[in-house]
């Protein structure tokens, strides 16, 4: 085992796919390595670390509830302050990058950086994206989690940057899937589908939405849509399904720590997001044998469906290409059935202890 301290940092844990990678390489790490520390506002998540890891967070609860700028001066703060205690340290950044290679830089400590989302964010931000290419390029270590993200942060910023994939715990995934929960799709004949995630633009649930009100409106295709998750959308969300009368076909739900065994009560997994990194619910729902539906988005989804011969790729953004995608599967489950078996066998790339080691590994080279 090695002294050599870790500090990970993320000054807003806010439960869903990057998050859990966190606490999959955190605990990992915390059996290989003695000293790490967790920087976070978020103190509602303490009991998710190994008690190994030394948890450091702001002075009061509140800060939970606010804006993620707040979270990120005040964490940044803590952050100066510990690698002053510490010299020597290497910075794991998973949130607010710049801040942390800014301060790593200031205090000569090593840093490496996470990256969760596609760069298409700053497509049209001109000086942001200059910031960003700027300090990128002083990290120690750069991660993605697709290939393709690597290749887009290469020819946009080049940027060199190393991929590894979503450590995807099956075994969990299988194990709570399995728990009882109540039948969320109250019209059994028709197609069920459901999407899990943040109600924020970037998923473009609207999308989907409008692709139901079309199956059934004009397309005269029984469909239900179950929408799990929560964020600043939910009120706008709601008054989409009641002006077009669609209470009776779309559900929401509130985002629960056990999506699962929602996940498994449905035929088709839908995600409409116009960007991504690598999103962890595809492979999830492929570990429940649930057949994809996906935009053809900005980075990922294509490479976890294997380019449309695990599951079907609509044009981002497309209503059309999506209605049509839908209208397939339901005209072709045998089809559907052999591009499921083929999005399973891709799993063995995201499998769980292969991936962790591949953090360690990359993290032990500055020991």
């Amino acid at each position: 085992m090695t002294q050599k301290k870790v500090i990970f940092f993320i000054p807003s844990i806010e439960g869903f796919g990057v998050e859990k990678n966190l606490f999959y390489i955190a605990n990992f790490f915390s059996t290989k390595i003695n000293n790490l520390t967790i920087i976070t506002s978020s103190k509602q998540y303490k009991k998710k670390f190994n008690k190994k890891i030394k948890f450091l967070s702001t002075w009061h609860n509140r800060f939970f509830s606010k804006s993620r700028i707040v979270k990120y001066f005040f964490c940044s703060l803590i952050l100066f302050k510990e690698i002053l205690q510490n010299r020597g340290s290497i910075i794991f950044s998973f949130q607010s990058n710049v801040l942390a290679i800014l301060i790593s830089k200031i205090l000569g400590s090593l840093v490496v950086i996470r990256l969760n989302t596609s760069i298409k964010i700053f497509d049209k931000k001109i000086f942001t994206k200059f910031m960003v290419k700027f300090f990128y390029s002083l990290a120690d270590l750069v991660i993605v989690n697709s290939l393709e993200f690597k290749s887009e942060l290469k020819k946009k910023f080049n940027i060199k940057s190393t991929c590894i994939y979503n450590p995807l715990n099956k075994n969990e995934i299988l194990t709570k899937s399995k728990r009882k929960n109540e039948n969320i799709f109250k019209i059994q004949e028709a197609i069920k589908i459901i999407t899990v995630g943040r109600f924020v633009y970037q998923k473009n649930h609207f999308l989907l939405m409008r692709t139901i009100k079309t199956l059934i409106s004009e397309k005269k295709i029984l469909v239900q849509l179950v929408i799990v998750g929560e964020g600043l959308l939910k009120k706008k969300y709601m008054q989409f399904i009641k002006i077009n009368k669609l209470s009776k076909y779309i559900k929401i739900i509130n985002y629960t720590k056990n999506p699962y065994n929602l996940i498994k009560q449905c035929d088709v997994f839908v995600l409409t997001s116009d960007y991504e990194g690598l999103p962890n619910v595809l492979l999830e729902a492929i570990c429940l044998n649930k057949f994809i539906i996906s935009s053809d988005c900005r980075t990922g989804p294509k490479e976890i469906l294997l380019n449309g011969k695990g599951g079907l790729l609509f044009k981002t953004g497309n209503m059309k290409d999506l209605v049509n995608k839908l209208i397939f599967y339901k005209k072709n489950k045998k089809i559907c059935r052999s591009l499921i078996s083929a999005a399973k066998k891709n799993l063995i790339k995201f499998d769980y202890k292969n991936n962790l080691n591949n953090y360690f590994f990359e993290i032990q080279k500055f020991f």
